[in-house]
């Protein structure tokens, strides 16, 4: 295997966070569907199914007769009417394997891909299911939902026609994994929020009163940096905080490891050296390249060591972290939630049982399988695991999750008290492993 794998290896939990965004308009039908169409249709199913028949790396496919499902979704796919109909199929197929990473991501969604397409647009929100609700955890300043009166802490019922309760229904009777159930939903939600900027979305929500109401609030352009894809990987819109705490302590947040981003990682962690320590904040990181997991810990590790282990069906890729020059030695804590998957949860977990890192929060979403993307003739992208991913100590991440050495939920009260709960008991972290580790003191 060549030795420039592990810099396209992706971690990234596409089929979360595009296919949930971007509902397919089913297509019109009108007269018989064209030829080329069909031929191209039944060439990217081939694809897909011998892609995991020869690539999936469990030879068994987890107890899944591979043969028999060709033979069940074949006259599907020959009947489908249309694009729309025919994606829908495929990813119902691929979802017989029920494992993280293998998904279908149709061409309208990967807008990214083409210079002159608008970029999406959104309110300036986020949000996590909280006891079954869509709570609001964080608002953007200056920007539309801000400026409609929405805060942290409100309770999002409604988006357009269709009800928060129904999508929490409609995901609770899928056979989904329970870890990734609230992701599923997260990403629905928010992606009925988004849309092409300058349009309007009608949102009902609950305030801090408890009190119903509604507004109609216009989208605009999403903030962050555009950063270009990798191979067809797509482009993502990337957003990159770093900026000291109370008492002086490191703040890095990021929201997907993309290449472009390991010089501004690197130079944040450097600029932080006479910090008491540093905390990552990886909620709602859904992934990326897998390299930048060990590439990240290397200025953050004084010796040589390893984040885990990807096993293929022939072989192996270890994690292996090197050393850099000026490494940061104090405490770190790494932020992760249920939104946290993929490239955040090998670091997240290696960083925790190599000892080099606590980490406080929720356990994460269980989606930890080492994948790769290619595009398929009808222009979709399809994206399949090739390995599993575990721990130095062995543990499977898929289907588990990262669990937290601090382990504590966000709250409705404490977010419409301006409280974010687990970023303080980051903090509490720092305070007490600065205290014995010879660290400068919390000021």
């Amino acid at each position: 295997m060549k030795k420039t794998l592990p810099l396209i290896i992706l971690f990234a939990m596409l089929c979360a966070s595009a296919a949930a965004q971007t509902k397919p308009s089913p297509q019109p039908v009108v007269g018989a569907v064209p030829a080329s169409a069909t031929d191209a249709r039944q060439e990217a199913f081939d694809i897909v199914w011998r892609t995991v028949k020869e690539k999936h790396f469990d030879p068994t496919f987890g107890g899944v007769d591979w043969d028999k499902v060709r033979v069940e979704y074949a006259p599907r796919v020959a009947a489908a009417k249309n694009d729309s109909e025919f994606y829908q199929l495929l990813q119902k197929m691929l979802g017989e394997l029920h494992q993280s990473h293998f998904a279908i991501v149709p061409p309208e969604v990967l807008a990214a891909d083409n210079p002159d397409a608008p970029r999406g647009g959104g309110i300036g929100i986020d949000l996590r299911i909280i006891d079954g609700q869509a709570v609001i955890t964080r608002v953007e300043p200056g920007l539309e939902a801000a400026r409609a009166g929405l805060s942290p802490g409100f309770v999002i019922r409604q988006v357009g026609k269709e009800t928060v309760e129904q999508l929490v229904e409609r995901f609770a009777k899928s056979d989904l994994p329970p870890t990734l159930r609230a992701l599923y939903i997260t990403r629905a939600v928010l992606g009925r929020i988004e849309g092409a900027p300058g349009t309007t979305v009608s949102i009902t929500f609950v305030d801090e009163r408890d009190q119903t109401r509604e507004a109609s609030i216009t989208r605009e352009a999403m903030k962050g940096e555009l950063m270009p894809g990798l191979g067809n990987f797509p482009p993502q819109l990337v957003e990159f905080e770093s900026r000291r705490l109370a008492g002086g302590i490191g703040y890095i947040r990021f929201n997907v490891f993309v290449i472009g981003l390991m010089d501004k990682i690197r130079a944040a962690v450097r600029s932080m050296s006479d910090a008491p320590g540093i905390i990552f904040d990886l909620r709602g990181n859904p992934g990326g390249l897998g390299g930048m997991a060990a590439g990240i810990a290397g200025v953050l590790e004084t010796k040589q060591t390893s984040l885990g282990v990807m096993k293929m069906r022939a072989g192996y890729i270890n994690f292996a972290v090197f050393p850099q020059a000026g490494a940061f030695a104090g405490p770190v804590v790494i932020l992760i939630d249920g939104l946290s998957a993929s490239t955040s949860e090998v670091f997240a977990s290696g960083m925790q049982e190599i000892g080099r890192a606590r980490v406080v929060g929720e356990r994460s979403a269980g989606a930890a399988l080492p994948s790769i993307i290619q595009k398929l003739p009808t222009g979709a992208l399809f994206q399949y695991a090739i390995a599993d991913f575990k721990t130095p100590k062995g543990v499977l991440i898929e289907g588990r999750g990262v669990i937290p050495d601090v382990e504590i939920k966000l709250s409705r009260r404490a977010l419409l008290e301006g409280r974010d709960s687990q970023l303080e008991a980051a903090v509490e972290q720092i305070k007490k492993l600065s205290a014995v580790s010879g660290q400068p003191s919390v000021k």
